[in-house]
């Protein structure tokens, strides 16, 4: 058997980028162990959705817990930092921010954990945190440098496709002809794809997870405090969920991959 550890930022990031490799770990007899960084306590929520007395970081504690159940973790993890919110707000700058806080302190605390799991894999995000989040960021900056002081054998960057994002967003009609940060009608506002992950051509891994496509689904339907980012998602018909989340993209970073290896369709548990 051996360790799997998801580096996230904040309640609810698990799903995106790496419940499928963690429903499939699981599946496989591995150990999952998913660790975030902040409580969350500055996403937005729908009105009237929390219980009253109830805080917005009690309600993302448990739908983080019921997230990690459907995904198979057998241990959740929070360092309790406070999240920072998005970039240019205030909470950047707070005291207890996670973006703000000691990289070395931060570091020293997940290698803890990941000594403490024995940690086989790790993943953390690529170096601008896949879109630019302060928090997104620092998982990178603190995990990278927790995985060293640890000698975590495999660690790994979870980050988007950009190409497939590119193309994803030239098929939707909605957004044809919008320039980037127009307002498409029915659908927002268009990201600028420069701004988000990585081009295919420097990722070394692409893991199909569409034979738990089920489990990543029911994963965001539990957080219902952040419905504004998985409302869309969850009305796609199963096929085009598929072609939107159904691989997992990562760079590994240790150890590095060969010059012309053949891109990895699994990681190395």
């Amino acid at each position: 058997m051996s360790t799997l550890v998801c580096f996230h930022a904040h309640p609810d990031d698990e799903v995106f980028g790496t419940g499928g490799v963690m429903r499939s770990a699981s599946d496989a007899g591995h150990r999952v162990i998913l660790v975030t960084a902040t409580d969350g306590a500055l996403g937005e929520v729908p009105d009237g959705l929390l219980d009253e007395g109830e805080t917005l970081v009690q309600r993302r504690q448990a739908e983080v817990a019921a997230s990690a159940a459907v995904l198979g973790v057998h241990r959740v993890v929070n360092l309790g930092y406070a999240d920072s919110g998005m970039a240019g707000t205030e909470g950047n700058s707070a005291p207890g921010a996670f973006a703000t806080v000691d990289v070395e302190e931060a570091a020293a605390a997940l290698a803890e954990v990941l000594r403490d799991e024995n940690a086989t894999v790790l993943t953390v995000y690529d170096p601008n945190g896949g879109y630019g989040h302060p928090d997104h960021v620092q998982v990178h900056r603190v995990g990278t440098r927790a995985g060293a002081l640890a000698e975590v054998p495999y660690v790994y960057e979870a980050t988007m496709n950009r190409d497939h994002m590119r193309m994803l967003m030239e098929a939707n009609p909605a957004w044809n002809d919008q320039p980037d940060g127009a307002e498409a009608e029915g659908s927002g506002q268009r990201p600028d794809v420069e701004a988000f992950g990585l081009p295919e051509s420097e990722l070394t891994t692409a893991v199909d997870v569409t034979a738990v496509l089920d489990a990543k689904r029911a994963a965001m339907q539990v957080h219902e405090s952040q419905i504004g980012d998985f409302g869309p998602f969850l009305a796609m018909e199963r096929d085009v969920l598929a072609v939107v989340f159904g691989t997992e993209w990562f760079r590994r970073v240790t150890p590095p991959a060969a010059a012309g290896a053949a891109r990895e369709t699994e990681l190395p548990l």
